[in-house]
């Protein structure tokens, strides 16, 4: 008879084989380029994205025809320390505000042609306060993975996996202390906008949790569970998803890179398709990025979440895959090359 597999060791089989960067897509890329009325480099980092996107979409003229913004949303026990300045309740108001159309993500997304989904992941339920006990069972946490990998289907070509959730920074915080080192306040910032004496009380949380779980977190997957949310759990679907799907991931902030931080804990290689969207001002999103080897494309001291940043970020690698392909070569602009 055969061993049944455990939810998390099926998430791990997904990690074996991942598919590897085109190299002779970025080589068509690179020729094309050389050809361009344009001084070798001298788009400097949009040269360096169109590359980007010519590995991961195996495409030697890659294409932006189906941009998507993911909102990955969920409630966290731990709100019951008093770690932030607004209730559970706002999570599914901020819903229900994206779904009107009125939030920030959606006149982004609208600004550049990008599409956005809603994932709601049972706000009625939020995770268990992770300074009692763990936040999610290993089941719960695997299947939340699963349903986040649906993030790509129908054609998605460019992937923005972001999120919504009341006192998600206080457990992207955990996450980060638990892989990088603590003590809490490294990590933390204000999140919503609590006071020092929510700043203190969510760094009092951390620290509580990572002595509760401390035993059990040598493994990226069980600090997931422990520490982590529904949301986070999702975002790592999405951008494992992505990887085995051929499709570019561009990262959010400061909640979002907890999920691919997670991932590179696992193993380096599963975020290699990522690119950072920006840096955000909250906690220390700066020095996350540095450990994931991430360098930003912009950086506008915002800490929105919603997947805006990437959004914003969107808008310019468009800009760029658009001077790759319809700027012309010397040859058709009859314009003398280099001496």
């Amino acid at each position: 008879m055969t061993k049944d597999i455990r939810p998390f060791e099926e998430i791990r089989l997904l990690l074996l084989d991942l598919p590897p960067p085109c190299a002779t897509s970025v080589e068509a890329v690179r020729a094309r380029d050389a050809r361009l009325t344009k001084p070798p480099g001298a788009l400097g980092r949009l040269e360096e994205i169109v590359q980007w996107l010519a590995a991961w979409q195996g495409r030697a003229e890659p294409a932006i025809e189906m941009p998507v913004v993911t909102v990955f949303a969920a409630n966290h026990g731990v709100v019951a320390q008093g770690v932030s300045a607004f209730p559970p309740s706002v999570t599914k108001q901020m819903l229900d505000n994206f779904t009107a159309g009125g939030a920030a993500i959606n006149q982004i997304c609208k600004s550049f042609g990008v599409g956005l989904k809603v994932f709601e992941l049972a706000l009625e339920h939020p995770t268990q306060d992770f300074t009692q006990g763990p936040a999610m069972e290993e089941a719960a946490a695997a299947a939340t993975m699963a349903y986040g990998m649906e993030a790509i289907l129908g054609g998605v070509d460019l992937l923005a996996p972001g999120e919504m959730g009341i006192g998600n920074t206080t457990s992207a915080a955990a996450i980060y202390a638990t892989l990088y080192g603590g003590p809490a306040a490294r990590w933390t910032g204000r999140g919503t906008g609590v006071d020092d004496a929510g700043l203190a009380r969510k760094n009092a949380a951390i620290d509580a949790a990572l002595a509760l779980h401390g035993p059990y977190l040598s493994d990226p997957l069980e600090i997931l569970r422990r520490l982590g949310g529904r949301e986070i759990a999702g975002m790592m679907g999405a951008i494992l998803a992505a990887r085995r799907g051929r499709v570019p991931v561009v990262l959010d902030g400061y909640v979002a890179c907890s999920a691919a931080a997670l991932l590179h804990a696992m193993d380096e290689d599963a975020i290699a398709h990522c690119m950072a969207g920006h840096v955000s001002a909250e906690g220390a999103h700066r020095e996350v990025l540095a450990r994931l080897g991430k360098r930003p494309l912009l950086d506008l001291d915002m800490r929105l979440g919603e997947g805006s940043g990437a959004a914003l970020a969107i808008g310019l690698i468009k800009a760029a895959l658009a001077c790759h392909r319809g700027m012309a070569t010397f040859e058709s602009a009859g314009v003398s090359g280099k001496a």
